[in-house]
């Protein structure tokens, strides 16, 4: 380091551009660990199932599948943060499909419970049967998703 009677605007200016240049370069040798603890949009829902559990593309029909109806209990659901996707069941044999994205913010929905699919930033619940707000700031449905039942899989149009 140099004492301070030496260090001239040239030095410092110099010394600042360096360190401009090296952090972006060290920032890009960082690696992405995927999604963390943190992220509302990956955590499960309340019935124990969360992530994705299908079984890939349908062969040429566009649609994904997502989840055996087993998978999704009565009266709750579970979220599916990789296809943006809730999935209920309102009812014994109904199934229903919103956007995980609270209208709201635009905050990833975070769980799915008797008291409806709850958004964490500012605590909107919406219904599992319809997607309407039932509490909280948020004043409009989360949008609804088309899905087909199949026997026992639920698949994603």
């Amino acid at each position: 380091m140099l004492p301070l009677d030496q260090l001239t605007r040239r030095r410092a200016l110099t010394g600042a551009a360096g360190v401009g240049i090296a952090l972006p370069v060290l920032a890009a040798c960082g690696g992405d660990e995927g999604s963390t603890a943190s992220d509302p949009a990956t955590q499960g829902s309340s019935s124990g199932s969360s992530g994705s559990s299908g079984n890939g593309s349908s062969a040429g029909s566009g649609a994904t599948g997502l989840a055996a109806t087993g998978d999704i209990e009565v009266g709750g659901g579970a979220i599916y943060p990789d296809e943006e996707v809730v999935i209920t069941q309102p009812s014994e044999g109904e199934f229903k499909a919103f956007s995980i994205v609270c209208t709201h913010q635009g905050c990833a929905v975070s769980e799915v419970s008797g008291d409806g699919i709850v958004c964490p930033c500012h605590n909107s619940v919406f219904s599992i049967a319809d997607g309407s707000p039932q509490s909280g700031p948020a004043t409009a449905p989360l949008e609804e998703r088309s899905i087909t039942v199949t026997g026992d899989q639920i698949t994603l149009v």
